[in-house]
């Protein structure tokens, strides 16, 4: 729910049509839905991945859209775009495919943030979680994994003018 109603406050801020943002909204939950085929000795693994291990992580963007497959659905082509191309970074250095700038779909990099700023603030089996001013900050000014260049500028820019939004939502959603 956090990354649906996430995704709709930058995608309406963004000038999406209401249409546009519900469909957004309406595929968020699917962008890591290639994760059901990462095993979960990586899934749920305490430590940091090892490199053989992360590029078994970093498939889940394909296996999603394998999973999501062709389809006439709107929703399901734009799910299957999205998870295929959430973890792309504005500087080109993402994965699976290296996509730059405005070659990542806008609907993705508005993900792409969104995923970020729920992973930095949730629990994991391998960190604690940040704070909400710690995760602005990040996102904002970057630190030692997220790098100046890791989000489309203008989405960053949405995203700090409605970072309190953000909380909102994180806490009413809360898990």
């Amino acid at each position: 729910m956090r990354m649906s109603h996430y995704a709709r406050i930058i995608a309406l801020d963004y000038g999406f049509s209401k249409a546009e943002a519900d469909n957004l909204f309406n595929a968020a939950p699917m962008h890591d839905i290639g994760k059901i085929g990462i095993p979960d000795s990586i899934m749920l693994k305490p430590g940091k991945l090892t490199t053989e291990e992360f590029a078994i992580m970093k498939k889940h963007p394909e296996i999603g859209a394998e999973i999501l497959g062709d389809s006439d659905s709107d929703l399901i082509e734009l799910a299957k775009l999205v998870s295929m191309t959430h973890h792309e970074k504005w500087d080109g250095s993402g994965y699976p495919n290296g996509l730059k700038g405005k070659e990542i779909p806008l609907s993705a990099r508005i993900m792409g943030l969104c995923d970020v700023y729920d992973a930095l603030r949730s629990e994991r089996p391998y960190k604690k979680a940040f704070d909400h001013k710690k995760a602005v900050a990040i996102i904002e000014h970057g630190d030692e994994k997220i790098k100046s260049g890791h989000f489309d500028p203008t989405v960053k820019e949405k995203f700090v003018a409605n970072h309190e939004v953000f909380n909102e939502i994180f806490e009413t959603y809360k898990s």
